[in-house]
């Protein structure tokens, strides 16, 4: 390590975000690694509150090395990350937003798990005030694991332990031309070309601020964005993962946490003409990367809306969420050594679909009862169900 080489780079990109950019530095200042062992580079992005004002005053008087840049307003976060990114000489890098906060023995805990395992990258506890915090990969401390043996894969938002040499080596950087998701692409590339991420569970690194005025909450984008996002790390899986089912495993997770919403109980409060063009959108990805290992993961109700939109079946789709918001209970079925949920149209042919899309394939809960499939259907990686998607989208081709 060189002399003049801090541990930790922490990285802070800023808008408008008085005052909660005071309580942001002082954490960094009260970090029990010490000030020697780290700096800061913090990032204005055309803030007009006077955030950039206390981001000079700051440094001028703290014991912590701060180097702060200002700039012109880039559009969102991509931009002064990767601006710090660039100015950063730790070996570590910590992407800290400005409105969060982090606890006192975060950087120092995080080095520690690094360095004594080896990894590239570092999660720490996060804890939300006045908003949620991802909770599923923190229920143990993991000295070493990956994206495909933990629930990591489920928290993929910038705030993490980033070895730099890492970052530099695979040109990792946010895509600027993003209107968001641009942190999730960044961190799974990070998570796939990593030796190795440890996850710190017993101690809460990381404070999520929900502000007064709603500013953390994305507002405003439309389904287009959201789903173009999914389309991006669609890709970006399948670039660096052969088919198959360790695919499959990362793949639930934009199907689940970004189309899924999408085609959730909001499409009953909007007008026909957007739920139909979410149907649009959603169907040419269903035809890339869906398949039989995506779909034995979902739940019956999952399954049947990504299919509906699939098929083009808005009919079906609006049918199954209304079904689902008047609280009304599949009846369980059980045929040929097979278990299925009658959802709307079940067992109807061609008013429906075929039996196997309502099958019980993973633990659900039905009329408060924990239920789960009564055999395997099919061994991991068999295409049969996307070949049904695939026929249902060529027909409707043919009609049009």
């Amino acid at each position: 390590m060189n002399a003049n080489e801090p541990d930790v780079s922490v990285i802070i990109g800023a808008y408008d975000a008085m005052p909660y950019v005071e309580r942001c530095l002082e954490s960094v200042e009260a970090q029990t690694i010490g000030a020697a062992r780290m700096e800061i580079v913090a990032v204005d992005d055309g803030s007009t509150d006077g955030t950039g004002e206390y981001l000079e005053k700051f440094a001028a008087r703290s014991r912590t090395g701060t180097r702060v840049v200002r700039q012109a307003n880039s559009g969102g976060p991509g931009g002064p990350r990767n601006l710090g990114l660039s100015l950063a000489r730790g070996r570590y890098v910590f992407f800290l937003d400005a409105d969060d906060h982090l606890g006192d023995e975060a950087l120092e805990r995080m080095v520690a798990v690094a360095d004594r395992a080896g990894t590239d990258v570092v999660l720490g506890r996060m804890e939300g005030v006045n908003r949620g915090a991802p909770r599923s990969m923190f229920r143990a401390n993991a000295e070493r694991t990956d994206v495909f043996s933990s629930a990591i894969k489920f928290t993929l938002s910038a705030q993490k332990l980033f070895r730099r040499e890492l970052l530099v080596r695979h040109d990792l950087r946010f895509d600027q031309g993003m209107r968001l998701g641009e942190d999730a692409l960044f961190t799974m590339e990070a998570y796939l070309r990593a030796d190795g991420v440890s996850v710190v569970a017993d101690y809460t690194c990381y404070y999520l601020v929900g502000r007064d005025d709603g500013k953390h909450v994305t507002k405003g984008v439309e389904h287009a964005a959201i789903i173009d996002a999914a389309h991006e790390l669609m890709k970006l899986i399948a670039d660096h993962v052969p088919p198959g089912d360790r695919r499959d495993l990362l793949m639930v997770r934009p199907f689940v946490t970004s189309l899924l919403p999408q085609l959730g109980p909001i499409v009953l409060k909007q007008p026909q003409e957007r739920g139909w063009d979410k149907l649009a959108r959603v169907a040419p990805l269903m035809d890339a990367y869906w398949t039989e290992g995506v779909s034995r993961r979902l739940r019956v109700g999952e399954r049947l809306r990504l299919t509906s939109a699939a098929a083009g079946r808005f009919d079906l789709l609006t049918e199954v969420l209304a079904f689902e918001r008047a609280g009304r209970v599949p009846e369980v079925v059980e045929r040929d050594g097979r278990r299925y949920l009658a959802y709307p149209r079940f067992g109807e042919g061609e008013e429906g679909f075929p039996d196997a899309v309502y099958e019980v394939r993973a633990a659900e809960e039905v009329g408060g009862e924990q239920i789960g499939p009564l055999r395997a259907r099919r061994a991991p990686g068999s295409r049969g169900r996307a070949s049904f998607v695939r026929r249902a989208l060529r027909r409707l081709r043919l009609r049009g």
